[in-house]
């Protein structure tokens, strides 16, 4: 980690970024739909240097088809730190057949009981990771108090 400020907030190397993406499994997938920006909540896995999640047809994989560009963004907090994990990359539906069974090999395990098959990777064009404690906030400055005491 490099330290970015006093504040002690730290830049995770990309190794740190990987580290935490494979110990979650639940992100926010960010994409661009026809009315705008889009966010979803997807169970994923990590396979190498890419992200694997599935789908259902739908309104998230044609946004996908027509603009494949996504941001995808996964946290981690406890009582002490919290970090932060943006990947930014393309998402492609996996199509041969090769690829689908080695991604069902993978250890996805849903959140909700829905039939989902259609595999969607994300591959990574920029990863980015931020590391802070989590300590108390300073003392805010108050314009009151200031004009109490002039």
């Amino acid at each position: 980690m490099e330290r970015i400020d006093e504040a002690g907030v730290w830049k995770l190397t990309e190794e740190e970024c990987w580290n935490l993406l494979a110990r979650r499994e639940l992100g926010r997938l960010a994409l661009t739909g026809p009315t705008g920006p889009e966010i979803f909540p997807v169970n994923y896995v990590v396979d190498g240097p890419r992200l694997l999640f599935r789908t259902a047809p739908g309104s998230k994989l044609a946004d996908l088809s027509a603009e494949p560009d996504v941001a995808f963004e996964v946290d981690e907090y406890d009582e002490s730190s919290a970090a932060s994990v943006v990947v930014k990359g393309r998402a492609s539906r996996l199509e041969r057949q090769s690829e689908i069974d080695a991604a069902d090999a993978l250890p996805l395990r849903p959140w909700i009981p829905t039939l989902k098959y259609r595999w969607v990777r994300i591959s990574p064009s920029a990863i980015s990771g931020r590391w802070f404690e989590r300590t108390r906030e300073p003392d805010r400055y108050v314009a009151s108090r200031e004009a109490d005491t002039t």
